[in-house]
């Protein structure tokens, strides 16, 4: 990958809960100058003039443990403000308990909320589950209308993404979701050790030291 390649399959993200507006601003700008796919922000920053970057945001961030309506209502009322792309948490309590129709009902009621047009990425926090539990948590999302399986939010404590897991995804969605690795890349030899799993975007606040290590 060349510095522009790797800048296109990255969501530069500002999701600290202590972010301000000041910081949005700076993330839009430094994401313009980078080249980087979208911006991702909290709702809480919506609408956002991203200057034509893709705006994503997260829902129900970062536990998951909310009510399914509040989850749609919250998805929908980003799409609203203009998010092209919804990133979800999973309620991770249903899935390490296999209670998997109940996580799949709460995908779908997300994704029924939503316009078709606006792309949905569901959070399995992946470290905190056992391959048994990342395959069915990827079959849940796909039968349930995702377009993406995203690895962690990078706020659990048990990790963020790894190349196992983002291979273990790639796997088992073999293309017919995107695969978008988060949490934990800092530097360019995690975004290429993801890629070469199969990641197919990569989430990070790291962006600006990462293109670095590839030069001009």
């Amino acid at each position: 990958m060349n510095r522009r390649e790797l800048a296109q399959m990255i969501d530069h993200a500002a999701l600290a809960p202590e972010a301000t507006w000041s910081d949005v601003d700076r993330l839009v700008a430094q994401g313009l100058e980078l080249g980087v796919h979208g911006v991702c922000v909290a709702p809480s920053f919506l609408p956002l003039d991203a200057q034509g970057l893709t705006v994503v945001t997260v829902v129900a961030f970062p536990s998951g443990a909310h009510y399914p309506e509040i989850k749609a209502a919250e998805a929908a009322r980003a799409a609203a403000d203009g998010a092209q792309e919804v990133d979800m948490v999973m309620n991770l309590g249903r899935a390490k308990a296999a209670e998997w129709s109940l996580v799949g009902a709460e995908i779908a009621a997300v994704r029924t909320g939503l316009p078709e047009s606006v792309a949905l990425k569901v959070i399995i926090e992946s470290a905190a589950l056992s391959d048994a539990q990342i395959v069915a948590a990827c079959w849940a999302a796909e039968d349930a209308g995702a377009n993406w399986i995203k690895t962690s939010t990078g706020f659990h404590p048990a990790g963020g993404a790894t190349p196992h897991a983002v291979d273990l995804i790639a796997r088992t969605v073999r293309g017919r979701l995107g695969v978008k690795a988060s949490g934990g890349i800092r530097t360019l030899a995690d975004a290429r050790a993801l890629v070469s799993a199969g990641a197919t975007r990569l989430g990070t606040s790291h962006t600006a030291a990462i293109v670095a290590e590839l030069g001009e």
